[in-house]
């Protein structure tokens, strides 16, 4: 039997790796015991777990990842760590990075300093495409240098160039995981999709930034959490895998879409002014993880956009208290 320490397992990554992997849909993680690691900031939350609170596989310790003596404890007879905990949202990187500093990279250098001293077998990081900067054609394979351009991406792209240098240094069996834009239930609804599906279901107009040109590629988060549970069991140390989902769309294509599926037009589009330093386009090349490991996207974009749509407007008594803290 495996025993796992997840961070950041209350987060909406997280979370639904906790659920699928206790759920048997993981290739894998069948019989797992977890260790969910989570501060319960405003981002994680109890509530996401909840369809698995009566699981036995599976503990709750709520705590800081750059709490040394913390890790330390939890660390100690763990086989592997999948590492999602993150501060994640540019916007609020952008009035203050502090925090994503010391979380991202000072938290993960923990986490890695304890996974060498406790002799962890495997260690997945998983990050984001946003550390390659802005790309006007193509994709990006993992061979692209980083290239961040906001101070949440940098905090991401160090802590991805710690946990590689410790599988130099160390011989950790690290592995780097970099995932297009997620989308799906349980999202904190300062995302995009979340914060457009329930504005649009209160009768609110949509911010949409700028002209609506920028390019993302969409994953649902199901498929994100199979990707990482192959990186978990067969991705090589030391390598880094791309995530795609393989739709990509403007974010004036993708309000659009959740404007129809809301049953509004377009007259709820609200523009706003540009964030700074917006990255334009995101694309990544996601050959490696589909050759090494089989891996394919298996929620079709449409069907996972009209379900994700679905599940918030049943899910009122989730979200609702959440639209405070967005």
């Amino acid at each position: 039997m495996v025993d796992i320490l997840i961070t950041g397992g209350a987060g909406f990554i997280g979370s639904t790796f906790v659920r699928a992997a206790l759920s048997g849909e993981l290739p894998g993680l069948a019989g797992a015991r977890i260790t969910v690691l989570d501060k319960l900031t405003y981002s994680g939350n109890r509530a996401n777990l909840a369809p698995v609170a009566d699981h036995p596989g599976w503990r709750l310790v709520t705590g800081d990842i750059a709490d040394g003596d913390l890790v330390d404890t939890l660390m100690r007879g763990q086989d592997a760590v999948v590492h999602f905990a993150a501060e994640t949202h540019v916007d609020r990187s952008i009035h203050g990075g502090g925090e994503f500093v010391r979380t991202n990279v000072l938290g993960t250098q923990v986490l890695l300093e304890s996974a060498v001293r406790h002799r962890v077998d495997r260690f997945v990081h998983v990050s984001t495409d946003e550390v390659y900067g802005s790309i006007d054609l193509g994709s990006w394979d993992e061979s692209q240098p980083v290239a961040p351009n906001s101070p949440y991406s940098a905090s991401k792209a160090g802590s991805d160039l710690l946990a590689l240098a410790y599988h130099r240094t160390h011989g950790l069996a690290v592995s780097v995981t970099r995932c297009s834009n997620n989308y799906g239930p349980y999202q904190f609804p300062e995302k995009m999709v979340p914060l457009f599906v329930t504005n649009l279901l209160d009768g609110r107009p949509v911010p949409l930034y700028g002209d609506g040109r920028q390019v993302r590629d969409w994953l649902h988060v199901s498929d994100h959490c199979r990707g990482v549970a192959l990186v978990l069991a067969g991705g090589h140390p030391g390598a880094v895998y791309n995530i795609g989902g393989g739709t990509e769309l403007t974010n004036m294509e993708l309000t659009r879409r959740l404007l129809r599926a809301c049953g509004v037009g377009p007259d709820r589009i609200e523009h706003v002014a540009d964030r700074p330093g917006h990255d334009r386009r995101y694309s990544v090349d996601w050959t490696r993880i589909r050759t090494e490991l089989g891996y394919r996207p298996q929620v079709p974009f449409d069907a996972g956009l009209a379900a994700t749509v679905d599940w918030y407007r049943s899910h009122r008594s989730w979200w609702e208290p959440l639209r405070v803290a967005a």
